[in-house]
């Protein structure tokens, strides 16, 4: 699938995240194919998933892209931090590739252009998650097939919030050729109708959608008394 075609199939859509943290209940990959499947039977447009295994696993039980990643640690850049993991995922049936393309050093010592370059020869698209508005415009100029939000406000130097960063969404939006994907603290249906009224091309959602213990959770901190 070429970029265009991708991105004419995304355009207006939802791309949801079928992703559980360690130590999770949620986490097992058969649990996580069933919420791809569930997310496809109602109306999801492409499928958000982590690690090789879980990607192969829902690329092959769900006929939607699947944008896969593999998160490596929990600090610094983790998000597909090398060519290696990139490629595993690409091995894996991912149609994109999603890594971290802020600023900071990866593990390895490698660039994103070098991620980047490696993955269109592998045959796949890249997604950039990025932080800032100059992240996503050095992010396109490196190759990225799109860019994405993902980032916003878990990276010093980006907006702490508790909502999307819309504002991000538009200066991107205005900014870069390449489609811009909201992600990152989107939690109802208005939000995400107004990430595309902003100028996203299409909508990750995650926690909103697959993450029943964190909803459980954000409804038992809702009725807790003082």
């Amino acid at each position: 699938m070429t970029a265009q075609d991708l991105a004419d199939t995304l355009r207006g859509r939802l791309i949801v995240s079928c992703q559980a943290p360690p130590g999770d209940p949620m986490r097992e990959t058969a649990t996580l194919v069933r919420l791809a499947l569930a997310a496809a039977a109602g109306g999801g447009s492409a499928i958000r998933a982590n690690e090789p295994e879980v990607v192969a696993a829902i690329a092959g039980a769900v006929d939607l892209p699947v944008i896969g990643l593999w998160k490596d640690g929990d600090t610094g850049v983790y998000i597909t931090p090398t060519v290696r993991h990139a490629l595993a995922i690409v091995e894996a049936g991912a149609a994109v590739v999603a890594a971290d393309a802020t600023d900071r050093p990866r593990p390895d010592g490698s660039t994103f252009a070098e991620l980047v370059t490696a993955v269109h020869a592998a045959g796949a698209l890249v997604m950039a998650d990025v932080s800032t508005l100059a992240e996503g415009i050095a992010a396109a100029e490196q190759g990225a097939d799109f860019v994405s939000t993902t980032l916003s406000g878990y990276v010093p130097g980006s907006p702490k919030q508790t909502g999307p960063d819309l504002d991000l969404v538009t200066s991107l939006s205005a900014a870069v050729s390449v489609p811009v994907v909201a992600e990152g603290r989107i939690n109802t249906p208005e939000e995400a109708a107004e990430a595309l009224a902003r100028g996203a091309h299409s909508v990750v959602v995650g926690t909103a959608i697959t993450a029943p213990t964190a909803l459980t959770s954000r409804f038992v901190a809702g009725i807790a008394r003082p």
